[in-house]
């Protein structure tokens, strides 16, 4: 029987790494400004109603314009606020910044059942290791009697 490979489903084998970066490697401008411009791209929504819904998501406007200049390569004193990419995240329905991010620090973002699996995992081995204990615990008192 043929494994179908699950790509939210973490490989046993797939440990993040922390990552030792090379002088200059984690100058990201222009990766980020790609970045965000190719989830632009991709979402079904105009800039103008990713705008509105950043805007509404952070009490404050957030224009078109903005967008634009954030991920134009001409625009260089124009910087994408780390501040909005919550609102980004939300208003283009991707998480993709946020695992972007933590790829390159060699962290895993885990969303949802995932991270509910990895929670479940780490209580399962303290489980274990409380058992494993209290087994010697036990084990010392009979010792004792």
């Amino acid at each position: 029987m043929r494994r179908v490979h699950d790509p939210l489903t973490l490989d046993l084998f797939e440990v993040p790494v922390a990552r030792t970066p090379l002088p200059g490697a984690l100058d990201v401008g222009l990766a980020v400004r790609h970045l965000i411009s190719d989830l632009l791209k991709a979402s079904p929504l105009t800039r103008y109603e990713i705008a509105a819904r950043m805007s509404e998501l952070l009490g404050h406007e957030v224009t078109k314009h903005q967008l634009d200049a954030w991920t134009a390569e001409s625009r260089e004193g124009w910087r994408f606020p780390l501040e909005y990419l919550p609102a980004f995240e939300v208003a283009v329905q991707t998480h993709q910044v946020t695992t972007w991010l933590a790829d390159l620090r060699g962290c895993k973002v885990l969303v949802g059942k995932e991270a509910l699996d990895a929670e479940i995992g780490k209580l399962e081995r303290l489980k274990e290791e409380a058992g494993r204990k209290i087994k010697q615990l036990k084990q010392a008192m009979g010792e004792m009697a």
